[in-house]
């Protein structure tokens, strides 16, 4: 088993500290994070497996936690079937970079390449979860274009080898790595 801890802390009028770890092992990667600042302290644990594929999280906020599901194409959220988020692959947390790893993972895209995705969403203190809409374009070696088709949000990422963000501009900075 290998393990990655990276902290990345927040750019702009809300100051928040993130540390993370992910444990790489044969059956996938287990991401486990903290946030402090902000709205207050959130806790996640997101689990995919060795292909990429999104299986489960759970998110801790405001003294509430979230359990958000994937099995066999359904959807769940703290055991109730979401039909609305039918045809989303990943989850995307607000609080965190760390889950934009999850979609750069397991796309794979080459230099040039695009793809458009749908996440549940998953909205940090509120824990309100939905349906988003994104484009991922490979502009580099190690840049995407991460768009939200939604809302006009576009920003151009810098990932490590394992697709973890290094930069994200005026939303997040990484802090240490390793």
């Amino acid at each position: 088993m290998r393990t990655t801890r990276i902290s990345w802390t927040s750019i702009g009028s809300v100051e928040t500290l993130d540390r993370c770890t992910a444990e790489y092992s044969d059956d996938g990667i287990r991401i486990v994070g903290e946030v402090d600042g902000g709205d207050g302290p959130c806790r996640y644990a997101v689990r995919i497996d060795e292909h990429g594929l999104f299986h489960h999280a759970a998110i801790e906020s405001g003294g509430r936690t979230l359990h958000v599901e994937l099995v066999d194409g359904v959807w769940s959220v703290d055991g109730e079937e979401r039909p609305d988020l039918a045809g989303a692959t990943d989850v995307d947390i607000t609080a965190t970079p760390a889950t934009n790893a999850l979609p750069i993972r397991r796309l794979g895209l080459a230099v040039g390449g695009r793809a458009d995705v749908e996440v549940a969403w998953v909205q940090v203190p509120s824990l309100d979860v939905a349906l988003g809409r994104q484009r991922y374009t490979r502009v580099g070696p190690r840049a995407y274009c991460f768009e939200s088709r939604d809302r006009d949000f576009r920003r151009t990422l810098t990932v490590d080898d394992d697709g973890f963000v290094l930069s994200y501009p005026g939303v997040f900075e990484r802090v240490t790595g390793s």
